[in-house]
């Protein structure tokens, strides 16, 4: 099952299509995770040694984490960020803040870390933008692990200027989301977890599992702060986060 899923799902991304989620089960996050890694395979994100990129994140610090592969010719570093050539379904945004690998990483030295010690890890920042879009037909309404196994709903990241790594206080970090002229949406530390390093540990744990190693220049985007759904061809957006620069996106 892992395995054709994985190629239905490599070909609606390619083709730019949607599959109905009734036709489709999957039982446990083990398989939603081999599904992934098929995907990641039959689409040839992850080259040897080349940087990599990633979504992890939770709805709080009670709940499981979830970890997605992101493919590569959707992130964008150009300003503004244009993503009309994806045709990306029902998409929605996040604003994010996402952070760098500076060295290489493998599981036995992963292993070492703690929660407070994997800042060690990264050596960059940045304000990010995820945009959220869907391979299933039902979108959001799907089941979860069908989600999961579709990178966890991923589209595209945006990602603005890189930032050295340096200790913030999250919780007084302002933030806001603004859609073509409208008026922003505005947060004050409104991360999920408190904190977007919070949950490095098992994102790193989990790239470097069954003896893979984390090339340098590895990307993680790190859980929505600001949410908008129902975004529209056309649409413009900004991210900006006090003090750590801004994002501009073209749907």
């Amino acid at each position: 099952m892992s395995a054709a899923l994985a190629q239905a799902l490599a070909q609606a991304w390619q083709q730019r299509q949607q599959l109905d989620a009734a036709a489709w089960e999957v039982s446990d996050e083990t398989t939603a995770y081999a599904v992934q890694d098929g995907l990641v395979a039959r689409l040839g994100w992850h080259a040897e040694g080349a940087p990599q990129y990633w979504k992890s994140g939770g709805g709080s610090r009670q709940a499981v984490l979830t970890h997605a592969p992101l493919a590569p010719s959707g992130v964008r570093t150009q300003q503004p960020a244009h993503f009309a050539d994806l045709a990306l379904h029902k998409p929605g945004i996040e604003a994010e803040i996402a952070l760098r690998v500076g060295a290489s990483l493998t599981a036995a030295q992963v292993a070492l870390l703690t929660t407070e010690s994997a800042t060690s890890a990264i050596d960059a920042f940045a304000v990010s933008v995820e945009l959220v879009a869907s391979r299933w037909q039902q979108a959001g309404e799907s089941p979860a692990l069908l989600r999961l196994a579709d990178c966890q709903s991923h589209g595209a990241l945006g990602l603005g200027k890189w930032l050295p790594y340096q200790t913030r206080n999250w919780s007084q970090q302002p933030c806001e989301l603004t859609i073509n002229d409208g008026a922003p949406l505005r947060g004050l530390g409104c991360h999920p977890l408190g904190d977007p390093v919070w949950g490095l540990l098992p994102w790193l744990q989990h790239a470097t599992r069954e003896g893979r190693v984390l090339p340098a220049g590895s990307v993680v985007t790190t859980g929505a702060w600001l949410v908008v759904q129902g975004l529209q061809a056309g649409d413009r957006a900004r991210v900006a986060f006090d003090g750590l620069g801004a994002v501009d996106v073209q749907l």
